[in-house]
């Protein structure tokens, strides 16, 4: 088996050769609030990185992934973030999805999706968050109905990531007339590209818009495009929630710590540095992206639910203050933009980063979970 050192190596040097010529623009593109950037083009990288074999690296070899080690793992997401590396595309798909359907999904769903997860030549989206069920999931309202060998689907989520662009959505709704909370949900494949499916951008406080409202007005999908039991739903999307709090959330701290080097460079550029407040407030930035990486790493291969929920509260709060750190070394000129809306880099971040302790499970939720299910203690009323 190849080394860690070895392997580090081999991906270090890959990166470096293949983030040139054509490529070489990209880095840095895209991610939250920037997903706009080099779209096309950051498939055609993402292409390029799974004729390589480096899009899937976890999932085991039947799958088509390399079958890396947890440690591996690591490895490739912190170099590919040291690298500069345009943010993935795929991601639904490939952090998401397809472990689901490797954990959960049939034979026959594997064969039909993985494949075009890897490849990069279906995008995915995920149908979690309605407007009366955002962080609340099971109070899902969207209905499907079974009606021959399909299913048909009625309802509306919100806040979908790049539904815009997406060939597929993986939709959790309510499958058992009269169901209630958690029982009676189901989670189904359902193609985008239907009469029955439309898709409304949500432009946000940055100006851009890759969240979306999707309406499902009799959209259709096959009858075994349902991954577990009808029913099952729940244990399915806790499990897709699981692995969205995984490995990958490492090589976003190499992000974060990249960020956060480049707002201190500024504070010295600008003179803000010579602030104690200023001092006080990068030294405890500095501190607590330690700790996250710390309880990251400690962490690796547990998927309970109090410490995914813990990891999301570090690093959303954590982002979150760096938005608010990076105005303060602005001071007053972060408090105008150009002509047209024309934000910088600081300014782009303290925005979005507002959205970090909502999306992906808000604060008010991880705290529950992490009370209710790590500490014990009695459940939140609900009417």
């Amino acid at each position: 088996m190849e080394s860690d050192s070895a392997y580090r190596s081999r991906v270090r040097s890959w990166l470096d050769d293949n983030l040139s010529g054509r490529f070489a623009h990209l880095r840095g593109l895209g991610g939250p609030g920037r997903e706009h950037e080099a779209f096309g083009e950051r498939i055609e990288w993402e292409r390029h990185l799974a004729a390589a074999g480096f899009t899937c690296v976890g999932w085991p070899p039947e799958h088509g992934g390399q079958g890396a080690t947890l440690q591996q793992q690591v490895i490739f997401y912190e170099e590919y973030a040291r690298a500069g590396a345009p943010a993935t595309v795929s991601h639904m798909g490939q952090e998401l999805l397809g472990p689901t359907l490797i954990e959960f999904g049939t034979p026959a769903q594997q064969k039909r999706f993985l494949p075009g997860i890897k490849n990069v030549t279906e995008l995915w989206c995920q149908g979690y968050s309605e407007p009366g069920a955002g962080s609340d999931l099971a109070s899902v309202a969207t209905t499907a109905v079974r009606d021959g060998d399909e299913w048909v689907i009625t309802g509306q989520k919100v806040w979908t990531s790049l539904a815009h662009v997406a060939d597929w959505c993986f939709v959790i709704a309510r499958t058992e007339p009269g169901s209630k909370r958690h029982r009676g949900l189901s989670y189904l494949l359902v193609p985008m590209k239907q009469p029955g499916v439309e898709v409304r951008p949500i432009k946000q406080l940055t100006g851009t818009s890759e969240f979306n409202e999707v309406f499902f007005d009799g959209a259709r999908t096959a009858a075994d495009c349902i991954v577990g039991e009808p029913g099952e739903g729940w244990r399915v999307a806790m499990g897709t929630l699981a692995f969205e709090r995984g490995i990958a959330t490492l090589g976003k701290q190499i992000g974060f710590r990249r960020e956060l080097d480049a707002v201190i460079g500024e504070a010295k550029a600008t003179g803000a540095y010579d602030d104690a407040a200023v001092r006080s407030a990068i030294a405890r930035a500095c501190v607590r992206l330690d700790v996250m990486r710390a309880y990251a790493l400690r962490s690796l291969g547990n998927a309970d639910a109090g410490t995914a929920a813990a990891s999301k509260l570090l690093w959303s709060n954590w982002h979150r203050d760096l938005g608010d750190l990076a105005m303060m070394v602005r001071g007053a000129s972060g408090l105008t933009v150009g002509e047209g809306y024309d934000l910088d880099d600081w300014q782009r971040l303290y925005l979005f980063t507002r959205a970090d302790t909502i999306y992906g499970g808000s604060n008010e939720v991880q705290r529950n979970v992490i009370a209710e299910r790590v500490l014990q203690l009695p459940r939140e009323v609900r009417q």
